[in-house]
């Protein structure tokens, strides 16, 4: 099953605290999709994409098509997506994606956590290399079988296919996502959510006092309404 899987699984940490942070995610989502390409999902491939993952997260239809509206009106404002790099306590590597429409806010609030918690913002590039960038396409996984799908899509850049309680996953490099939605589009599999992720090349493990002032920092960090998505290289070890 490979990396990927055992990163996702080994992956304990609640990513959005609440519904209603996953809602503003997908919304801002929804904005720079439309702000890119346009209303019209049948000439944006990446607001079909965002309009699934709402499905997915049960985002209710009408706030879907109340930021679509809202997007589509020229004078809302635009999100602008913003990678940080830097270092938790304890030689532990975080990167922080964010979605802002105030970059000098989002700049000083992420330098804040970091100093605070005894880590420190590093520069572009400075963690950056240490993760592997990957897509990923959640699908119906009725009748189908994980070896068949893996030789069928490794032409277009799928590396990895496995199964878990709610379908198929597949793994692509970051950079095969277009294709790999084409071509899943074109085959008329049912899509039921996609994605990015940054996945550890290494991970390291530290005591548990250690471990949760790391936890701490994510966690603040995450709690940031700018902040879409925290990576990092801790191995989470539970508490025995």
């Amino acid at each position: 099953m490979g990396r990927a899987f055992e990163f996702r699984k080994a992956r304990k940490m609640k990513r959005w605290s609440a519904m209603a942070k996953t809602f503003t995610r997908i919304g801002k989502d929804i904005v720079m999709a439309v702000k890119e390409g346009g209303p019209d999902t049948d000439n944006n491939s990446r607001l079909r994409a965002v309009i699934q993952n709402a499905k997915a997260a049960n985002m209710p239809k009408e706030n879907v098509e109340r930021a679509i509206k809202k997007a589509s009106d020229k004078d809302s404002g635009d999100f602008k997506e913003v990678l940080f790099e830097g270092y938790a306590p304890h030689g532990i590597a975080v990167l922080v994606e964010t979605a802002t429409d105030n970059n000098n806010r989002t700049v000083a609030n992420i330098r804040s956590y970091f100093n605070k918690a005894n880590g420190n913002l590093g520069t572009a590039g400075s963690v950056e290399f240490m993760f592997d960038h990957s897509c990923n396409f959640r699908i119906d996984a009725t009748d189908l079988d994980p070896e068949e799908i893996e030789l069928e899509f490794i032409d277009f850049g799928v590396e990895e296919v496995f199964l878990d309680d709610d379908g198929m996953l597949l793994y692509a490099p970051f950079e095969s996502f277009g294709e790999v939605q084409k071509e899943l589009e074109k085959r008329n599999f049912e899509i039921l959510s996609s994605g990015f992720e940054r996945i550890p090349q290494t991970t390291k493990a530290l005591v548990q006092d250690a471990q949760e002032e790391v936890l701490q920092l994510i966690e603040k960090i995450e709690e940031d309404d700018d902040v879409q998505n925290v990576y990092h290289t801790l191995e989470i070890k539970e508490e025995t």
